[in-house]
């Protein structure tokens, strides 16, 4: 079931990035969209449409929109065993692998962070154990400038998420 969720992760297709930060989409909205209308599936697509916002009100937008497009999790998925240690919200990462892949279901109870969640999980999930490097992840995020723009224990556990997932990338490979 991971690895059929995490192929459609981004693939539906639906509305533009306008819900505001404070709306409350149900979960597993449709994907995003850019400005140009296409649905955003990969982090290239994500680097794009961070380039063309004027502001970071946009970009939160963007993030909590792919939050909101993020699968939902089993709630019996959400033990403590699959807590992400180090981020002041509850995250939850659940790992998948069938043998060649690593596939992730993941969710937090704040809209940002599951957002944040998502943006990683666009890096990692789908990838073999030794594909995924960690510093990697942290220099494309990087490179969307969130660092600068999010409160030091978000980033903190944006953080946490990274090591979490080069954790469970070592315990298969």
């Amino acid at each position: 079931q991971s690895a059929t969720t995490a192929a459609t992760f981004f693939s539906s297709a639906a509305s533009l990035v306008t819900r505001s930060a404070t709306s409350s989409a149900p979960q597993n909205s449709p994907a995003p969209r850019t400005s140009q209308g296409m649905t955003i599936a990969t982090f290239d697509d994500v680097e794009a449409e961070f380039e063309a916002f004027d502001d970071w009100d946009d970009r939160y937008r963007l993030i909590i929109a792919l939050g909101q497009a993020l699968p939902p999790m089993d709630p019996a998925l959400k033990t403590d065993a699959n807590k992400v240690r180090g981020c002041a919200s509850q995250v939850w990462l659940h790992p998948g692998f069938d043998g060649t892949r690593l596939h992730f279901t993941a969710d937090s109870d704040a809209a940002i962070v599951k957002g944040l969640v998502a943006l990683v999980l666009m890096l990692a999930d789908g990838r073999r154990p030794a594909e995924i490097d960690t510093a990697g992840i942290k220099a494309r995020l990087d490179g969307l400038g969130l660092s600068r723009h999010l409160s030091s224990n978000r980033t903190q556990g944006l953080a946490s998420m990274i090591a979490r997932i080069g954790d469970l990338a070592g315990q298969v490979a």
